[in-house]
């Protein structure tokens, strides 16, 4: 039985290592990780609005200052009236007087003693804590997702590459079936498995194409750019493992999460509004300054001025004052206050123990998934091998007539979908090295060095 040569052979391996290899090679126009990541900082939309955001929080948080220190006015004004003075015997029946006035003042309060301003100061400083945790959380979203988006296109890139050299190898299979049924050595039905397979192959190219196109849209949509090429990564780099133990990176995520940092903020701040709201039955103490001058133009109302001619007269008042108020009944107002603030303090403490569960077993399922993760590449790496090996022998078989044609059509299939899952694999490892630092709290933008590092140049 005649089937294909050893020349035919090696040129198919020969085509296909070609293929691979071109596709997986870098160009010098390709940008690294840390490129994309920069570039998607200054653009995404939703880390903008963050950014944004963080600036509001931090002028509001400002706003609490007001409280603590004085407050200054100044006041100005003028006036003027018309007096008629009748049924006076010392004036004349029906004779009037204009006359006018202007003041002018400047006005200042300290507040020297009330328990709820300052308060309101501690929340202020609180909020800014919070508000670093938010940007923070911001940041680390960012990482994940241009990494992610990065990656999916490198894993579109390779599954695109390892489809068109298995349609590659089963469109020789394909020739070497039409070859062997002319010249009798082989059966239409090799030949129609080819067939169906390479139709199989072309439509799983369809899909993967268009794959590509939308993972690239989806970076791009990142970094308001097109025609990005991301840096593969070298072929066998060995993969980075988690340090550390399990425990420990739960541990790490108590102290250092922006959304347990968070929580504990706002349990604070919530702890600081029923202090507010008990300072209701507490007195106050406000200090003011005054320096008002004011001056009248022919006297005033109560003492106008009857001469002829116009006068005038300016009086400068100083006045320095202690004000002291202390509530005695607010129609239970306040009562019913502590009792709502206590109950979101109650609350807030709750969110608290909510958020630590929700990160610590985030936590965990990260770390079990990345690890995972590392078994599953090892063991394709092995299954990659056994299945090149398996296609080397039933290419083989074939020739010497011990292995029929869909051995062979397998064997590739096999091997390819092999190649796609260990690469796949490969790039789900280094975006979930970053998803671990994330669900802990610890991820940082340096932390894409590391992954960079791995990237071809």
């Amino acid at each position: 039985m005649q089937h294909t040569s050893p020349t035919m052979a090696l040129f198919q391996r020969t085509a296909i290592s070609l293929l691979i290899g071109l596709a997986l090679s870098s160009s010098a126009q390709a940008q690294s990780l840390i490129e994309v990541y920069d570039m998607a900082k200054g653009y995404d939309a939703t880390y903008q609005s963050a950014k944004a955001q963080f600036q509001a929080n931090l002028a509001k948080a400002d706003q609490a200052k007001a409280t603590i220190l004085p407050s200054v006015g100044m006041t100005a004004g003028a006036s003027k009236s018309q007096l008629e003075l009748t049924n006076n015997p010392s004036s004349v029946p029906g004779s009037s007087r204009n006359f006018g006035s202007q003041t002018a003042g400047v006005n200042a309060t300290q507040a020297l003693y009330r328990p709820g301003v300052w308060a309101t100061y501690e929340q202020g400083l609180r909020a800014l804590d919070a508000n670093e945790a938010i940007i923070i959380q911001a940041e680390q979203d960012l990482i994940v997702r241009v990494s992610q988006a990065y990656f999916d296109v490198l894993g579109a890139k390779d599954s695109l590459t390892f489809i068109k050299a298995q349609k590659t190898a089963v469109a020789e299979q394909l020739a070497s079936a039409k070859r062997n049924f002319e010249v009798g050595t082989a059966t239409i039905t090799d030949t129609r498995e080819a067939q169906a397979r390479y139709d199989l192959v072309l439509a799983q190219e369809i899909a993967a194409d268009n794959d590509l196109r939308v993972k690239n849209l989806a970076l791009e949509n990142l970094v308001g750019k097109s025609s990005l090429t991301p840096l593969g990564i070298e072929a066998r780099v060995a993969l980075p493992v988690p340090e550390g133990q399990l425990e420990a990176w739960v541990a790490q995520s108590e102290q250092q999460h922006p959304g347990i940092q968070q929580s504990r903020v706002n349990l604070d701040i919530a702890r600081l509004e029923t202090t507010k709201a008990k300072a209701g039955h507490l007195p106050t103490l406000d200090f003011n300054l005054g320096y008002n001058i004011t001056k009248n133009f022919n006297g005033t109302t109560a003492q106008p001025s009857l001469g002829t001619g116009v006068s005038s007269n300016q009086v400068n008042v100083t006045t320095a004052s202690l004000n002291f108020n202390l509530p005695l009944f607010a129609g239970f107002a306040t009562e019913n206050r502590i009792r709502e603030t206590v109950s979101l303090e109650e609350k807030a403490l709750t969110d608290l123990e909510g958020v630590q569960r929700q990160v610590a077993q985030a936590t965990r399922t990260a770390y079990l998934g990345l690890q995972s993760g590392l078994g599953q590449v090892k063991a394709l790496e092995a299954a990659e091998t056994s299945s090149q090996a398996a296609l080397d022998a039933n290419q083989l078989g074939y020739k010497v007539g011990v292995r029929i044609n869909i051995d062979v059509l397998n064997s590739q299939s096999q091997l390819y979908q092999t190649k796609r899952d260990l690469a796949k694999a490969r790039y789900d490892v280094l975006v979930g090295q970053l998803k671990l630092r994330q669900a802990n709290g610890s991820l940082k933008a340096e932390d894409l060095q590391a992954v960079n590092a791995l990237l071809a140049k």
